[in-house]
């Protein structure tokens, strides 16, 4: 069991030395699925890592130099937490400029927005001063033609008015004409 354990280790140790000594080409992800794709790899190559390390741990307890062995696998770890690191970041670069940028969109079309509807506000108050300027302009209209029509009312009673007392005057010059008329001929039959 400890030769497997050994042999494990020792295969372990190689792949991450031959990983370790060529530099892997980091791939930018151009989508926010290709970003999380990339974060999730990283995570399982730290999940590797650490499930690696303790099994090599587990291994150097059983080795004579003991602490060597300890120090070489901490090395292994750290360099494949490295190469997780290396994965993962770029993918967080590109996650925080997709949230950066949509906050932008997001902030650049609320002030569309924002103007938009103080646009429409201010046309909709511009309305609402026309209408009322059009309302008070024809009762004041309204109102100068009642006034117009009461003045006519007013100057056609007078004159209905003058009307009737001319012809009351009239009348009353006639009821005196006649009244002087028979007192002259009552007058002149007297003399008579």
């Amino acid at each position: 069991m400890r030769a497997v354990g050994g042999l494990l280790a020792l295969l372990m140790s190689i792949s991450a030395a031959a990983s370790a000594d060529e530099p892997v080409p980091v791939p930018v992800p151009q989508t926010l699925e290709q970003a999380a794709a990339q974060r999730e790899r990283a995570d399982a190559l730290r999940k590797q890592a650490e499930e690696r390390y303790q099994a090599e741990q587990n291994a150097c307890y059983e080795k004579f130099l003991m602490s060597d062995c300890l120090v070489a696998a901490k090395k292994r770890h750290s360099a494949s937490l490295i190469t997780a690191r290396k994965l993962d970041q770029p993918a967080i670069d590109f996650e925080r400029a997709a949230r950066r940028q949509d906050l932008e969109s997001r902030e650049a079309q609320r002030a569309a927005d924002n103007l938009a509807r103080q646009s429409e506000e201010q046309g909709r108050a511009q309305r609402y001063r026309a209408e009322q300027t059009a309302k008070l302009a024809e009762r004041e209209a309204k109102l100068a033609d009642k006034a117009k029509k009461a003045e006519a009312g007013r100057q056609k009673a007078a004159a209905e008015q003058a009307k009737r007392q001319a012809k009351l005057d009239k009348r009353a010059r006639q009821d005196a004409e006649r009244e002087a008329r028979k007192a002259a001929e009552a007058a002149a039959a007297a003399s008579k």
